[in-house]
């Protein structure tokens, strides 16, 4: 059976879903939690993992390049049907233009001043990243022209990385700052990039609080979900830091690993500081004193957090 998901708009939020089952959207109001829910778009095949509505109500999504047939990583939904965005050319797969074209786009996000940010993890295929693929770009949604592009460096975005999702506070600095959640295999951790040099650094890098929980079993439909390799013992599903918000002060940037049930947040002003990059390992000391644990919360992927400090 094809995949089949749906993007679904709620009073409050807009989803992603995969569903096993027949589609449904449901309107009843039943219940004390009940929220409104209305189908914006379907898709079949290739599936979507990152969603952001503009200030206008313009509705972007992305498709990862994981094994499906992607013809584009990026696309903004017209009358409820995807459409490669700015353009097919742009998200033309291309291994001798990196830095040119979207390779696998993993999370679209519209900043404050109502700019579209696609966070290219430059990794099809989990098969490792070059200099030019792991790329931050934005689009101007006046005009629908890229306007920025800033490439991530190696010793910031190893091959072994996948800059995972990414949330802009634009208070900070001359034009603002990203935090970006690095859940590769191996290169766990958050990176920093400051808008208005381009310039980028990592932070806890193989700090617990962002590693997966070795013992993790997640249960998907009553059945644990483990790796099965052909003729090997199974293997827990292990993917570190993932989801991740910034709290409505700017001050406590909340994260967790996709296997995991913590949940923890981190000193943003001791994320950000680039005066502490001459000595690299006392400031992630530093930083790492800044972390605190929030405790257990239900397995999730992404986090999102609103203008009344709610998680």
């Amino acid at each position: 059976m094809k995949r089949r998901t749906f993007l679904g708009a709620t009073t409050a939020s807009l989803a992603a879903t995969q569903l096993a089952g027949p589609a449904y959207a449901t309107n009843s109001t039943a219940g004390p939690t009940a929220a409104r829910y209305t189908v914006v778009a379907r898709f079949w095949g290739s599936m979507p993992t990152g969603v952001t509505v503009s200030r206008h109500g313009r509705i972007f999504v992305n498709f990862p390049r994981w094994g499906d047939d992607v013809p584009f990583t990026v696309a903004e939904l017209r009358q409820g049907k995807p459409v490669a965005y700015p353009d097919a050319e742009v998200n033309r797969e291309d291994a001798s233009d990196l830095a040119g074209h979207f390779q696998s786009v993993q999370s679209v996000v519209v900043d404050p001043a109502d700019r579209l940010w696609i966070l290219d993890t430059g990794n099809p295929l989990f098969a490792g990243s070059s200099y030019g693929g792991p790329k931050l770009v934005a689009v101007d949604l006046r005009t629908d022209r890229i306007v920025r592009k800033i490439l991530f460096p190696p010793e910031v975005v190893p091959s072994n990385s996948y800059p995972n999702d990414v949330r802009f506070d634009l208070r900070r600095g001359a034009e603002g700052m990203a935090f970006i959640t690095d859940s590769g295999g191996g290169s766990n951790g958050v990176i920093v990039v400051d808008l208005a040099t381009g310039r980028s650094w990592r932070r806890l890098t193989g700090q617990p609080s962002v590693l997966p929980d070795e013992q993790f079993l997640p249960i998907i439909e009553g059945e644990p979900l483990m790796i099965r390799p052909a003729g090997s013992e199974p293997m827990h599903y292990e993917t570190g830091s993932d989801g991740i918000a910034l709290s409505a002060d700017g001050k406590r940037l909340y994260y967790s690993p996709l296997s995991s049930r913590r949940l923890h947040s981190v000193a943003t002003d001791a994320l950000a500081d680039p005066d502490a990059l001459a000595d690299p390992d006392a400031s992630d000391a530093e930083v790492a004193a800044t972390v605190e644990d929030h405790g257990f919360k239900p397995m999730a992927d992404g986090l999102e957090s609103d203008d009344k400090g709610r998680l």
